[in-house]
């Protein structure tokens, strides 16, 4: 017995599973919207509470498997080793290719192992899937001081202080690498 199926249904399932599936990543979105816009509004004492919560809200994959993939590429780079932790980093983006926190990771990783090209190939990915990630944008600066771009790193950093503007390290890094270039320009 052949049962013809109603396009109209297909169309209403499609749209039902697309809608389904987009609202918790949609949620967080409007979530983290919200603690960027407190962010730019906080005071010193609401800052650090703020920032972390971001930071939480990056680590939420949607998925309790990738979360402990993240877990423990996190421990083992607490623990002193990066090739572990690349490891776990390349098997959460494996999975987990839209997650911009594996590739944050794993990164950091390879940064930590030497391998400056991948991290800023990895770096890279995470700021095209999370392009307010500061904390990328920090490493990225950090990697374009060491390159001695120094004006490429200054860049990054007052980007970064857009975003999240009561980032010392950042405040610190703007001031400095502003004064450098300025002696650099006489």
């Amino acid at each position: 017995m052949v049962t013809h199926t109603h396009p109209f249904k297909c169309t209403v399932a499609a749209l039902f599973l697309a809608v389904g599936i987009s609202l918790p990543a949609y949620a967080q979105e409007s979530r983290l919207d919200e603690l960027y816009q407190q962010l730019l509004e906080a005071d010193p004492e609401t800052y650090s509470r703020i920032e972390g919560q971001i930071m939480t809200e990056w680590e939420r994959s949607g998925s309790p498997a990738m979360d402990l993939l993240l877990r423990r590429g996190k421990e083992a780079l607490d623990d002193g080793a990066p090739e572990l932790a690349v490891e776990h980093f390349s098997a959460l983006v494996d999975h987990a290719p839209e997650f911009a926190e594996g590739y944050y990771g794993r990164a950091s990783s390879y940064y930590l192992l030497g391998l400056i090209g991948p991290a800023l190939e990895d770096i890279r990915r995470a700021l095209a899937l999370n392009p307010r990630h500061f904390e990328a944008m920090r490493g990225l600066a950090n990697i374009m001081q060491e390159l001695e771009r120094s004006e490429d790193a200054l860049e990054l950093y007052e980007l970064i202080l857009t975003i999240n503007p009561q980032s010392e390290e950042a405040q610190v890094a703007v001031e400095y690498l502003s004064i450098q270039l300025e002696g650099l320009a006489l």
